[in-house]
Formats: structure tokens, sequence, C-alpha cells
């Protein structure tokens, strides 16, 4: 079988497993072996196949890379679609942790009380305050005022 041949089909194999997992890595291992079938195909020698794919693999992996690190990704916290609603403040578990239950969608849910919001003004955070979900963080409502 022709070299061509099979850096093809190690590539559409790399990128099927590419559309599989979504890492992207596959994606570039997959283009890189294509590039070294397009250098095959064109007559090129082994070495120039073998150069030509880790060339293409370290451009792929780098142009990722910094993409990755322009785009980080957000934590589910951050994404959370509880983030910015209100709960109503129901009572103290343990004041000096700052645990708290507060009223959320009808429910009791657990929350930690942001230091800022311990205090309005001058008077303390006390039941029926409104308080915003800043974070989530293991089912626990992080809440300030």
């Amino acid at each position: 079988m022709a070299a061509y041949l099979l850096w093809a089909i190690v590539g559409l194999i790399l990128i099927i497993a590419e559309l599989l997992t979504g890492t992207f890595y596959l994606l570039v291992f997959g283009v890189a072996a294509l590039v070294a079938a397009f250098i095959a195909f064109m007559g090129g020698e082994i070495w120039m196949q073998v150069i030509s794919s880790v060339a293409a693999t370290f451009i792929g992996v780098y142009l990722i890379h910094r993409w990755w690190k322009q785009h980080p990704k957000q934590t589910a916290s951050e994404n959370s679609l509880e983030v910015g609603q209100t709960v109503i403040f129901e009572q103290w578990v343990d004041e000096a942790s700052r645990t708290a239950r507060v009223k959320y969608r009808g429910a009791m849910w657990d929350a930690k009380v942001a230091a800022d919001a311990s205090a309005v003004g001058s008077i303390a955070v006390r039941a029926q305050d409104v308080l915003t979900i800043r974070a989530t963080e293991h089912g626990v409502l992080m809440v300030s005022a």
C-alpha cells in the first residue's frame, strides 16, 4: 500500500476519534498525518513526511494552547444559572462559620454568607432579608447582600 494512503487513513482515523472526544489535540495529530500524506503523495521522502508531520503537530499544539490561554473555560460555578438569583435568608446554622439556611425556589438550601453580607448597613442579616447568589460550590450557595 502506498505511504500516502497509510498517512491518510491514520489521519482520518484520528480526526474521527477527535469527533468522539472533543479535545482538539487528536484533530492536530490527524491534520499532521494528512500533511504527511500530502508530502508522500507529492513524492517526498519518508524523512520529509515525518518532519512535516512533526512540524504540523507542534504548530497545531501551540495554536491550540494559545487559543485556550486567551479563552479560559468558565468554572461550573461561574456558569451556573443560579448566579444572580435572589434568596430569602431564613436562619443561621453556624454564624461563626457563616453557614446559613436560605429559601430558594421554594426549598431550603445551605448557604455560605459572604463577610460583607453579615451586616447590611449597620443591621445584621436577619430572617426574611433578601440576598443574592454569587456562586455555587458543591451544592452550597455562596450569597451576599
